[in-house]
């Protein structure tokens, strides 16, 4: 029996080498695993991951902090533009902007982010994204504008 070659992560573009990483159970661990992330949908400039709350994520009013959707934003903002990048090429986020529109409870509520491309060039690229919960009514949204790392890892 012969083993599957592994993969030359280096030729794989954006959107190649994000489903790769989910796929793959000896990646490092991530954010999204701290967080109980889960990706939905990767598509190309767009993409949808999900998490559950918990009583861990609270802040002190005993709601799911900020945060949290902030950090799921950011996730799904970045990768909807990693999704868009070639081979070798990387992103970071420059600007988040993010507008909370109601409290979510801790006890097992889904939310659900969107993350959508609206420009990439050669520079920069802008993202908008959403957070609904499990009911379906807005949580958050949220744009950024990232760098384009052209060469990086």
């Amino acid at each position: 029996m012969t083993e599957a070659a592994t993969p030359d992560i280096s030729t794989m573009t954006g959107l190649e080498l994000l489903r790769h990483g989910m796929a793959t159970a000896d990646r490092p661990p991530t954010i999204g695993d701290l967080l109980g992330m889960r990706p939905v949908e990767l598509e190309y400039g767009h993409v949808v991951f999900e998490l559950t709350t918990r009583p861990e994520f609270a802040n002190p009013l005993g709601t799911t902090h900020g945060g949290i959707c902030a950090t799921l934003l950011d996730s799904v903002l970045g990768c909807a533009v990693h999704t868009t990048l070639p081979a070798g090429v990387g992103y970071t986020t420059l600007e988040l902007k993010v507008n909370y529109i109601k409290a979510v409870s801790t006890d097992n509520r889904r939310l659900t982010a969107t993350g959508t491309t609206i420009h990439v060039g050669r520079s920069t690229a802008t993202a908008e994204g959403r957070v609904v919960d499990d009911n379906g009514r807005l949580v958050a949204h949220a744009t950024t504008t990232c760098i384009i790392l052209s060469g990086a890892s």
